[in-house]
C-alpha cells in the first residue's frame, strides 16, 4: 500500500512564550515526531549548539539561502534571520513521519501558504504579565528591546484566528501532553483518512 505522507505540525507563538521549552520537551519523549531545525542569524544562547538548536549562520550565507530559493519560511525578528530549510521537511514527510516545526509567528504565516494541510498549534502565555516575566528573567534583552518584544507579541496573539489550535503554556508537561493529543487526533481526521478507505473498498 502507498505510503502515507506525514503530518507537517506548526508550532508557534510569540516570542517568550516558551516555544523552545515545549519543543525540547517533547522531542526528549519517546515520539515519532522528527523535529526540523531551524536556521538563524542570532547569536547562540547560552546551552544552545549549532545544529541542535538551530543552525546558526551569518547573514551573507542566509540571504544567499533565500536567494536560492533554499528556504520553506523565513522572517526577520527584532534585527536577526529565522527560516526553515525546505528540503529535509519535503525529504521526511514523503517517508511518512510527522515533521514538528517551531517557529516564529511570520513564518508560520507563510508555511500556511505553501502547507494549507499542516496542523497550525499557536501556544499561548497565562497572560501578558507573566509573557514579559519570561522574557525580562532570560537576563539577556535590555528594556528598550523587552519593551518592543512586548509589543511584537500583543500583534502576534492577534493573529492566533489563522490557527488550528490554541495550547495555553501554563505548564510544560501539560502543554506537551495537549500537543501530542492534538497530533494523536489529527491522524485520525476523516478527511485524511478517507481515500485511503476508499480505495480499501475497490479491492475486491
Amino acid at each position: 500500500m502507498e505510503k502515507e505522507r506525514g503530518l507537517l505540525i506548526v508550532l508557534s507563538g510569540p516570542s517568550g512564550v516558551g516555544k523552545g521549552t515545549v519543543r525540547k520537551a517533547i522531542m526528549n519523549e519517546d515520539t515519532d515526531l522528527q523535529y526540523s531545525i531551524s536556521m538563524t542569524t542570532r547569536q547562540p544562547r547560552e546551552g544552545e549548539m549549532d545544529g541542535v538548536d538551530y543552525f546558526f549562520k551569518s547573514k551573507e550565507e542566509f540571504e544567499k539561502m533565500i536567494a536560492d530559493n533554499k528556504l520553506l519560511e523565513w522572517a526577520e525578528f527584532v534585527g536577526n534571520y529565522y527560516g526553515t530549510p525546505v528540503d529535509y521537511v519535503e525529504q521526511t514527510l514523503s517517508e511518512g513521519k510527522d515533521v514538528l516545526l517551531e517557529i516564529e509567528v511570520q513564518g508560520a504565516m507563510q508555511v500556511r501558504k505553501h502547507f494549507p494541510n499542516g496542523v497550525f498549534i499557536f501556544l499561548m502565555p497565562p497572560s501578558l504579565s507573566e509573557l514579559r516575566s519570561r522574557i525580562t528573567n532570560r537576563g539577556t534583552e535590555t528594556d528598550d528591546v523587552i519593551n518592543n518584544r512586548m509589543k511584537v507579541a500583543k500583534e502576534e496573539i492577534e493573529l492566533m484566528e489563522n490557527y488550528d489550535y490554541v495550547v495555553e503554556n501554563d505548564r510544560v508537561e501539560l502543554a506537551c501532553e495537549r500537543i501530542k493529543a492534538i497530533v494523536t487526533a489529527e491522524h485520525y481526521r476523516k478527511d485524511r483518512l478517507v481515500d485511503k478507505y476508499k480505495k480499501l473498498l475497490e479491492v475486491e
